[in-house]
């Protein structure tokens, strides 16, 4: 009986046998809404049952995926040649109506996701295969920007009451927030907050796999011990949130392997710089981060050498801008890290009027990036050696985004990849303004530089490659020079995985299946 099975296996041929990658990491999506939340986990799921008109190539090329071409008609007019005989999961047909339906629902002021359609005025149906987008202006970064431009049924939204994204800063749910309705090459059978997400091949994907993977298994672990004795006893294949401390002792087993890289990621502390008076401080009447010199004085009162050492076991690259190497922008030359002074700190902190220092409180995320939580207990104690009293507030991701949204915080540690791998997304989503759409998205500290906005800006338009680069360095090195953020490292981030498990590598953090092979 096992040799006919065998046979029969070996006549279907390999895209029908079932293999499955079973994937572990610390945290868990936010939601399955993919215009609610621009956040790198969620994004990396969302790709693999929504997809965008183009998408990145293994080595971060653009390509075609629900557009099959595209003419530049004009400096604000590009015209997308819709894939035809494209299939939602439910069956019906993807056609321009999802596209401008997408676009309006992206832009909506309660998501995240508003700047990877920043620099689009209108998108208009031609026909029901051909869409035009029309730009505010040159837009240098435009088929960079809308890979995560991912795209949902009208109908199926329209049946469901979710043609509107659900206002995840106030726990709304919504039907889309649960589930989903894509064209890509997986359909997501379930998720269970915190425990797991199912997805299992589209089998009428217009594409075709470049891997075996056809089912998909991933598990979000927050206890580092846990995710490695999983990965250790074989209940995972793949890891790619490994405790710095376990990844000598990983190397070296024989059933392993460590696949080596950095993400495109800057693990930084934000600041509030609105507020007449600092929440959570025992600073009253005023707000000692308005201040420069407090600023820069949290900045030089940072050992990023520690860290490196203890913290991450060698594991980060030390960080004196806010974008990391293999981002379009980055140099040696301006990434120029503080060296640590706890002494010309608390100088710095006298001089603004703080010769004792003061009480604050700093919010951080245990279940996010790479050592998060001790971190910021390690940030506490150096922040003390300057006179800085620092309570460490930690809490799950889940429950820490609506607080930063809330803008409930007077310090704070995120973490920043950069997609599109060009610097204008981080300083258009970090640094320009708030405003309800793309710019200042995630400013959450609410920075507001005249100069710098006018400098933003001008790099969403410029297109004379020259002026550009020389604007972008300079937008970077006032923001550094301002001290606006507290930039820690860039994260570097092995992955461990059974020696039958081939994957490539993602500087976006966003491992994916149809690039896999389990044998």
């Amino acid at each position: 009986m096992r040799t006919l099975l065998f046979i029969l296996a070996l006549a279907l041929g390999p895209a029908h046998a079932a293999v499955t990658l079973r994937w572990a990491a610390q945290n868990d999506i936010l939601t399955m809404d993919p215009h609610s939340q621009n956040h790198a986990t969620t994004h990396a799921m969302m790709q693999y049952t929504y997809e965008g008109l183009v998408r990145y190539t293994k080595d971060y090329q653009i390509e075609p995926c629900l557009a099959t071409s595209w003419d530049k008609i004009s400096e604000t007019q590009y015209r997308f040649h819709l894939r035809k005989n494209v299939k939602f999961h439910d069956g019906s047909p993807f056609s321009a109506d999802d596209v401008v339906f997408s676009f309006g629902r992206i832009k909506e002021p309660q998501g995240t996701n508003q700047i990877y359609v920043a620099g689009i005025k209108e998108v208009k149906k031609v026909d029901d295969y051909t869409v035009d987008f029309i730009l505010e202006g040159p837009h240098p970064l435009l088929l960079k920007n809308i890979v995560d431009f991912r795209i949902m049924s009208k109908s199926w939204s329209e049946k469901n009451r979710s043609q509107h994204i659900q206002d995840y800063s106030k726990r709304e749910e919504t039907f889309a927030s649960r589930n989903t309705n894509g064209t890509g090459p997986y359909l997501i059978k379930g998720w269970e907050p915190d425990k797991r997400i199912a997805m299992t091949l589209n089998k009428d994907w217009w594409g075709k796999l470049d891997g075996n993977v056809t089912d998909v298994i991933y598990t979000p672990i927050k206890s580092d011990a846990t995710r490695v004795s999983a990965l250790l006893s074989g209940d995972v294949d793949l890891v790619t949130d490994l405790p710095t401390q376990d990844v000598d002792r990983l190397r070296k087993e024989p059933a392993l392997k460590i696949l080596d890289g950095h993400e495109v990621r800057t693990i930084f502390i934000g600041l509030d710089q609105q507020n007449d008076e600092l929440k959570y401080s025992s600073v009253k009447g005023k707000n000692p981060f308005k201040d420069v010199r407090v600023r820069n004085a949290l900045n030089l009162a940072v050992d990023r050498e520690a860290i490196k050492k203890v913290v991450r076991r060698g594991l980060s690259i030390p960080a004196g801008i806010m974008i990391a190497p293999g981002v379009h922008g980055h140099s040696k030359d301006i990434d120029l890290v503080p060296r640590f002074d706890a002494a010309a700190a608390k100088k710095l902190l006298a001089e603004a009027g703080y010769p004792e220092g003061f009480e604050f409180t700093l919010d951080c995320p245990n279940n996010r990036y790479v050592n998060d939580e001790k971190i910021c207990q390690a940030l506490v104690s150096m922040w003390a050696r300057a006179g800085l009293r620092v309570r460490l507030n930690a809490m799950p991701f889940a429950t820490y985004i609506p607080k930063l949204l809330n803008f409930d915080t007077s310090a704070y540690m995120l973490g920043w990849g950069v997609p599109t791998f060009d610097g204008l997304y981080t300083l258009q989503s970090l640094v320009h303004t708030k405003t309800t759409g793309a710019e200042g998205s995630f400013n959450i500290g609410r920075i507001s530089d005249k100069k710098l906005d006018e400098m933003i800006d001008a790099l969403k338009v410029t297109t004379d490659t020259q002026k550009r680069d020389a604007i972008l360095k300079q937008a970077l090195e006032i923001t550094r020079d301002q001290a606006y953020y507290v930039p820690l490292h860039h994260q570097m981030r092995p992955w461990a995985m059974k020696k039958g498990v081939n994957i490539v590598y993602s500087l976006d953090d966003r491992p994916q299946a149809r690039f896999a092979t389990v044998k």
